[in-house]
């Protein structure tokens, strides 16, 4: 793991873990890192790290692959490369919640350590992917990983937009894309894919509605689609945040409201 720097934040607290998670470049810690401490800094300043460690065993790119259609899923090596993108999502989420932790001490300790539970939330959905991905006989690395989310969710200039692209956005858009291949995954036979799908479209419910409520809280509002879109810094748009179709039931249990949701179906650049 990676050794203390100068601005690594005092010894014993959860600031100093998610420092320890976000720097760390030993793929065992990303996977199972030591329980948290609860003790949160006060008076510190934002640390706003640029990037995350990678262990050597992946292999980062700048380019993305192509998600493969329902037919292709037939072959195992698609389908695995598929959860392999789906599984280093994952890591992502997690050190991104790590990032938020250091970047927004000012922010209430409810939220901080709401975003703790979350990232541990992505670090057991982590083990899931893996160990599916393991069924298939590929192992984590097997593909080139692309830091997608790291190089759009730092840009985040406050907590606001940070839960607008990530909670919100991203999250949100998930629930839609886990309903979407869950149903690819059973039409090639493959019911423990889809299961998996399925499982994690329920668990990332609560973390949406987390991020929801945090919004509101702080713009003192209802979150309605013109104000989260305008929190999203560019390049992000409404049309990164959705999958086709859209997973309506898993929004409304998460907290959006109808209106929400009809306006983010209709969206198009430009309107």
């Amino acid at each position: 793991m990676t050794a203390p720097s100068m601005g690594a934040p005092p010894a014993g607290t959860l600031d100093r873990w998610a420092w320890e998670y976000l720097t760390s470049t030993d793929l065992v810690y990303k996977r199972a890192p030591p329980p948290p401490p609860r003790e949160l800094t006060t008076g510190s300043a934002p640390l706003r790290l640029t990037h995350a460690g990678r262990p050597p065993e992946l292999q980062v790119t700048t380019r993305g692959r192509k998600s493969p259609g329902p037919e292709a899923l037939r072959a195992p090596e698609r389908r695995a490369a598929l959860l392999h993108t789906f599984l280093h999502h994952e890591l992502q989420a997690a050190e991104l919640m790590c990032w938020a932790i250091l970047a927004f001490p000012e922010t209430p300790e409810a939220f901080r350590l709401g975003l703790l539970g979350v990232a541990r939330d992505e670090i057991r959905h982590l083990a899931l992917y893996e160990a599916h991905l393991g069924a298939l006989g590929y192992g984590y690395g097997a593909f080139p990983v692309r830091d997608w989310f790291w190089e759009r969710i730092p840009q985040a200039a406050s907590p606001v937009a940070f839960v607008a692209a990530l909670g919100i956005g991203l999250e949100g858009a998930n629930l839609d894309h886990t309903a979407r291949f869950a149903a690819r995954f059973r039409a090639v036979g493959d019911e423990a894919g889809a299961a998996l799908q399925e499982r994690i479209c329920e668990e990332e419910v609560p973390h949406v509605r987390f991020a929801l409520s945090w919004f509101a809280r702080w713009t003192a509002t209802e979150t309605s689609f013109k104000g989260w879109s305008a929190e999203l810094t560019p390049p992000l748009s409404p049309l990164l945040m959705r999958g086709a179709p859209l997973n309506r039931e898993a929004r409304l249990l998460a907290g959006f409201s109808p209106a929400f949701i009809d306006e983010l179906a209709q969206w198009s650049p430009g309107s």
